[in-house]
């Protein structure tokens, strides 16, 4: 099998293994934002929490689209991916048509006024977040998986499929996991 640490880099997409039981990231779907030497950052795609964005963030009134948890590093910052990145100054592309931060009064108003559809931003709480090699030691234990991400995946609302799905368009052999119980235990 291919060295799947080797493909990571920003825009990418880090999967859970089915070997990650329990925790914060079972079953989840990341997409990588940086991945350097010195480390990496991510937001987890499908873990929505129980509380619109409309309802934890001032000045987005209007977004009735889930708050989602990003991961468990600095867990009270409101980070955004958004489609935007020609009106959003300081976005950085994460892949082409998707952008990651900026400036967030700028955000506000794009969707206050319409200019941007609440559909097309993602809002999380926290991230996820690794050192230098810390990653690298999980790929080695067999903790992750990666596949190439897409703007349709970043914006769907599958959340409760997306890991399925997700692993499942790998192909081969993935294809088995993907359809593996939660709690193969119980079967």
């Amino acid at each position: 099998m291919v060295n799947e640490f080797e493909r990571l880099a920003a825009g990418k997409l880090l999967i859970a293994s089915a070997n990650l039981m329990e925790g914060t990231f079972k079953r989840t779907v990341l997409l990588m934002c940086e991945h350097s030497s010195e480390g990496s950052v991510a937001f987890i795609l499908n873990r929505p929490m129980e509380f619109k964005v409309s309802e934890a963030i001032a000045g987005f009134g209007d977004v009735e689209e889930p708050l989602l948890m990003g991961g468990p590093v600095q867990a009270d910052r409101v980070y955004f991916m958004h489609t935007r990145g020609d009106l959003v100054e300081a976005s950085e592309e994460i892949l082409p048509g998707l952008f990651w931060g900026g400036e967030q009064e700028e955000l506000s108003y794009l969707l206050n006024t319409g200019v941007l559809p609440p559909s097309e931003v993602r809002f999380f709480l926290g991230y996820s977040g690794w050192n230098a090699g810390q990653l690298e030691e999980e790929f080695e234990v067999g903790s992750w998986y990666t596949t190439d991400a897409t703007r349709e995946l970043v914006f769907s609302d599958a959340y409760e499929w997306m890991w399925s799905r997700t692993v499942r368009s790998k192909g081969g052999e993935y294809q088995l996991i993907a359809n593996s119980p939660e709690l193969p235990g119980l079967n």
